[in-house]
C-alpha cells in the first residue's frame, strides 16, 4: 500500500497538511558516501514555488536524516527521514470540508474509508512525492557509481509538443527554463500555454519523457517482474499520471514487424548491439544493454480555482470554488518525480538481478 520495491524499498508516510513528510528507505547498499547536497538539490527541483509557473506555497523541503547514516556513508540499516511542513494554510480548504472535488480523490477516499483530511487532500496530495525524490536520490547515489544516468524532460504541454526524440536535443540544458524542457523556444510556448491557463483558474497536463543510459543487460525478472511492468508501476503510482509506454509505445501498434523489429549485430567491440532501438531497451520484460526510454502522460490537475457543479456528502447538488494555492500545470515539478521512480525501479532491479547471480 505504501511500500514500494522488493530488495531496495521504500516506505512513505505524511499528509499534505500534517507536520511531515517522511519516509523509510530498507536495502540500501552500505558505505555509499551520502552527498547531502545532492539530495537537497533534488527536493529543489520538486518543491513548490520555485517559479511563477508552480504553486505558491513557499516550503523550503530540507531532509532530515533520522538514522541509517554514519560519518557521512550509508550503514546498509533502515534510513529514517523526514521533511517537515511549515507553510500550510489549512483554512483555504474549509469550504472543500462537506464538499466532493470533481476528479480528485475526495470522494473515493470517504467511500474507502468513512473520513478523510480535506486539507489540502491529505495522503492523496502530490505533497506525498517528497518521500520518493528522497529516496530517488539515495538510488541516484548508488546507480552513478555504476555508470547509470537517469534524465527525464518535459516533452509536451497541453497541444504544444517537443518534436523528435530524446537524442535530437541537448538534456543536460533541461534545468536552464522553469518548465524543464531541452528547447528554449518551445519552452517559451509552453510556459506561455501553462500562464494563460493560470490566469482562467484552470490547469493544463501533458507529457514527460524519460531516458536511462548505461544501464547493463539483463535487468529484469520473468514473468510478472518485467522491468517494464516495474517501470511502469512506479509511474502510474504518481498523482495525476494517466498513461505509460515504452519505446515506440502505441505508435508502433500501426506498424509492421518487418519496420519495428531491432536487428542484431556486432558491436565492433565483441560483444553485440542493435541497429535500432524500437524496444525502448528492453526485450522479453529484461534490458538489453541499449537506452531505454519511456513516456509519462498527466492529467490536468483537478482543482480549478474557478467554479464547478459537484454534489456535498449527503449527495446534494452544489457548486465549488477551490481556494489555495495550486499548480495550474504539474509538469515542471513532476519531471524529478519520474527521475526519482525511475531510480527507484531501476536500483531494486539490478539489487534483483545481481542476487541471481551468484552462481557466477
Amino acid at each position: 500500500m505504501n511500500t514500494i520495491g522488493t530488495l531496495f524499498r521504500l516506505t512513505s508516510f505524511g499528509e499534505s497538511h500534517g507536520s511531515a513528510i517522511g519516509g523509510v528507505i530498507d536495502g540500501m547498499p552500505a558505505g555509499i558516501e551520502v552527498d547531502l547536497s545532492f539530495i537537497q538539490s533534488e527536493l529543489a527541483r520538486r518543491k513548490p514555488g520555485q517559479s511563477i509557473l508552480t504553486t505558491a506555497r513557499k516550503e523550503e523541503d530540507e531532509v532530515e536524516l533520522l538514522s541509517g547514516v554514519f560519518e557521512g556513508k550509508t550503514t546498509g540499516t533502515p534510513i529514517g527521514f523526514i521533511v517537515r511542513n511549515t507553510n500550510q494554510h489549512s483554512e483555504d480548504y474549509e469550504n472543500m470540508r462537506n464538499v466532493f472535488r470533481p476528479s480528485h480523490a475526495d470522494f473515493t477516499y470517504e467511500q474507502k474509508y468513512g473520513l478523510r483530511d480535506h486539507r489540502g487532500g491529505g495522503r492523496s496530495s502530490a505533497r506525498e512525492t517528497i518521500s520518493r525524490v528522497v529516496a530517488g536520490a539515495f538510488a541516484k547515489l548508488v546507480l552513478r557509481q555504476i555508470g547509470i544516468s537517469i534524465k527525464a524532460y518535459t516533452q509536451q504541454v497541453g497541444n504544444i509538443a517537443l518534436p523528435g526524440t530524446y537524442k535530437d536535443y541537448d538534456l543536460a540544458t533541461t534545468e536552464e527554463n522553469a518548465v524543464r524542457c531541452p528547447d528554449a523556444k518551445v519552452a517559451d510556448k509552453m510556459s506561455q500555454l501553462i500562464m494563460n491557463v493560470k490566469e482562467k483558474g484552470d490547469t493544463v497536463g501533458g507529457v514527460i519523457a524519460c531516458v536511462i543510459t548505461g544501464c547493463p543487460v539483463g535487468l529484469g525478472e520473468p514473468v510478472f517482474d518485467r522491468l517494464q511492468v516495474k517501470l511502469g508501476a512506479a509511474m502510474l503510482s504518481i498523482n495525476a499520471v494517466k498513461g505509460f509506454e515504452y519505446g515506440l509505445g502505441f505508435d508502433g501498434s500501426s506498424g509492421r514487424g518487418s519496420e519495428q523489429n531491432d536487428i542484431f549485430e556486432p558491436d565492433g567491440k565483441g560483444g553485440i548491439t542493435t541497429k535500432t532501438n524500437n524496444s525502448g531497451g528492453i526485450q522479453g520484460g529484461i534490458s538489453n544493454g541499449q537506452d531505454i526510454y519511456f513516456r509519462v502522460a498527466f492529467k490536468p490537475v483537478a482543482t480549478l480555482l474557478k467554479e464547478q457543479e459537484t454534489v456535498d456528502r449527503l449527495g446534494n447538488k452544489t457548486t465549488l470554488t477551490a481556494r489555495g494555492r495550486h499548480d495550474a500545470c504539474v509538469l515542471p515539478r513532476a519531471v524529478p518525480v519520474v527521475e526519482a521512480m525511475a531510480a527507484i525501479a531501476i536500483l531494486d532491479a539490478y539489487l534483483l538481478n545481481k542476487s541471481t547471480q551468484m552462481g557466477k
